[in-house]
Order: structure tokens, then sequence, then C-alpha cells
């Protein structure tokens, strides 16, 4: 017998079905093996498929919502899916089958679908009655992100050891006001010769 976890936000709903790894000695009420997904959204086609499809349209999904956080622009394109913005409220899905001669599923979705369909993956990351491998961070990230990323880097790498000589500088030289005090100086001289 399968078992079957059932995800659900608003209007999105993730269907997990699989068994446990017994060679691991897991409870029979929890999935390891996945053998199938369903995702359902409102009003849309049906989406489902293998274990291995699952993974990178998650990945997708999770890319392309933190290019739009951060106000870059958001596209992600992979050979199984491909995400886009249509304009600020749509955005354009493109789910490719691996299966030749099979027609890309196009679907346009909002806003809420986007936030309740990653909110479904959010509660099958954070279940503990079902375990799925985690996956490196894919290396197709966009060439734009690639290319913001590389140049974060290079800005701090260029800026940063100017700014820590400088700090270091500053600290260095306020020592020495603590040290030296001119007043004391004065004193000493007039002790030493008295007019």
């Amino acid at each position: 017998m399968q078992n079957k976890f059932s995800f659900h936000q608003s209007s999105a709903s993730l269907e997990i079905i699989g068994l446990p790894d017994y060679s691991d000695n897991e409870n029979e009420d929890q999935i390891s093996i996945i053998s199938q997904w369903k995702l359902t959204i409102v009003d849309k086609p049906l989406i489902e498929g293998k274990i291995e499809h699952l993974g990178p349209i998650m990945d997708a999904f999770y890319i392309y919502s933190n290019l739009l956080l951060k106000n870059e622009i958001p596209i992600y394109e992979s050979k199984l899916i491909d995400i886009k913005a249509d304009n600020l409220h749509i955005h354009n899905v493109v789910l490719k089958s691996s299966k030749p001669n099979v027609k890309p599923l196009v679907l346009k979705i909002g806003n809420s679908l986007l936030s309740d369909t990653i909110n479904c993956f959010d509660q099958l990351n954070e279940s503990p009655k079902v375990k799925i491998k985690k996956t490196d961070m894919p290396t197709n990230i966009p060439k734009k992100l690639r290319f913001g990323l590389k140049k974060k880097v290079k800005f701090f790498n260029f800026f940063i050891p100017p700014f820590i000589a400088i700090c270091s500088l500053i600290l260095f030289s306020s020592s020495f006001i603590y040290l030296y005090s001119p007043f004391e100086n004065i004193e000493k001289k007039e002790q030493i010769n008295p007019e």
C-alpha cells in the first residue's frame, strides 16, 4: 500500500504518493521513495510527473520568486520548465515534457497562484512525513542572475580592502591622541624650566 500526503494552500494543492524506505527503518506512514506527485492549481490543467521532475520544478519556482523579490529581471529557463513575467501580475509557466512529440503545457498564473504553489512546496520541504533528497542549487541559473552575483562580488572585492585600511588607520591614529597630550608636555617643561 502506497502512502499519500497532500499539502494545500488556498488555490493550490500538492499530492505526494510513495512508500517508506523499510531498509532505513522508517515508519509505515512515511514517504521517502516518491513514485508520483500531482500539482493542482485552480482552473489550470493537472501537473504531474516523476520524482526527477519534482526537484527541478521546485527549484525553478524558488529561483524565479527570488528574482521577483530582488527586483531582478524575472526569467528562468531550463530543459524542463521556463518561467517569465508577462507583466507585474501575470507569470507564464511553460512545462516541457520529457516524452518526444508532446507539446509543452503553457500556464498563465497570477501572483496569488504563484504564492500558493510556493507555499505548497514549503509545506513539503518542512514535512517530517516526506523525505525528499535535497538537490544542489541548479547550475543553469539565468546568466543575468549569475552576472549580478559576480558584479556584487567584484564590487565588494574592490571596495572592502580600502575601507578596512581606512578604518584601521583611523583606529591607529586615534590611539595616539589618547597617548599624547600636549598639556602634559607644557606642564613638564614648566617644572623643568621655571621662570
